[in-house]
């Protein structure tokens, strides 16, 4: 019989990171040294945690006051039927499993409101993603990171609609420039939560995995932009998406005069 072939791994297909790392623009041990605030750990929640782990974020802190649903299920990649009967908070379990992903990452998990973060707390990030349901908790982030100069990439999702703001304090407007009345007027509402603690709220409105999956995608690749402190490649206004129009777009928004932040 003749030699067999033997194909061996050289050494960049030892390093899981190779392929990340081949992007010129990329500063990997930039991204591997952030420290990275992750508010909500719903649909958005869990794609967001796990494009940061898998693009080699390692210092996360996640929060989120609500518990595993079974309606969470179809959407969310680390819930299981076993979280929702021990009625597991969502932080955890996320907390959980990208710790599992990737053993070697730094993550706690809290499941206080998020209006209730310190200052010095979300001080201590160089970076915040709002994967959020509500007007009110966006504002509170937004208010202490402008004030601190921390990035803050906002995403939401509505059915196939979606969109991620990135703010970057002081150039760029901040989420409460875009404010108008219709928002103020559901300033403290919770939208599509599930957690049984929660007494005012819209009836639930549509959720879509692709729309969330996309959303996700564009909040952490404009993450991992700030922190390669690429800044003429940072996008400063608001990334629309319409999947049922497949429609995505770039919209202005300027910052306004009497907003508080400015």
């Amino acid at each position: 019989m003749g030699e067999s072939n033997i194909i061996t791994l050289n050494e960049f297909d030892q390093d899981k990171f190779d392929r990340s790392k081949r992007l010129e623009w990329l500063d990997f041990d930039a991204v591997r040294n952030s420290k990275v605030l992750l508010a909500g750990a719903g649909a958005i929640g869990n794609e967001t945690a796990k494009n940061l782990v898998l693009s080699g974020y390692q210092n996360l802190t996640i929060i989120d006051i609500d518990h595993v649903a079974r309606s969470n299920l179809n959407r969310c990649l680390f819930f299981t039927e076993q979280d929702v009967t021990k009625k597991r908070f969502k932080a955890e379990v996320v907390a959980e499993k990208v710790k599992f992903m990737d053993p070697g990452i730094n993550v706690t998990y809290l499941t206080d409101r998020v209006e209730d973060l310190s200052e010095k707390l979300i001080r201590s990030h160089g970076l915040v993603l709002g994967c959020l349901d509500n007007i009110e908790s966006r504002l509170h982030l937004n208010a202490h990171c402008y004030f601190n100069r921390i990035p803050y990439v906002d995403g939401a999702t509505r059915g196939l609609v979606g969109k991620v703001q990135v703010i970057i304090p002081p150039r760029t407007s901040c989420f409460e420039c875009n404010m108008n009345k219709t928002h103020m007027d559901i300033l403290a509402q919770r939208f599509g939560c599930t957690d049984e603690k929660v007494t005012h709220f819209e009836p639930r409105l549509a959720a879509e995995i692709t729309t969330t999956s996309v959303v996700s995608a564009i909040q952490v690749r404009e993450s991992i932009k700030i922190t390669s402190r690429m800044t003429d490649r940072i996008l400063h206004n608001l990334f629309y998406y319409d999947g049922l129009r497949n429609l995505s777009e770039e919209l202005e928004i300027e910052i306004n005069p009497e907003c508080p932040h400015h």
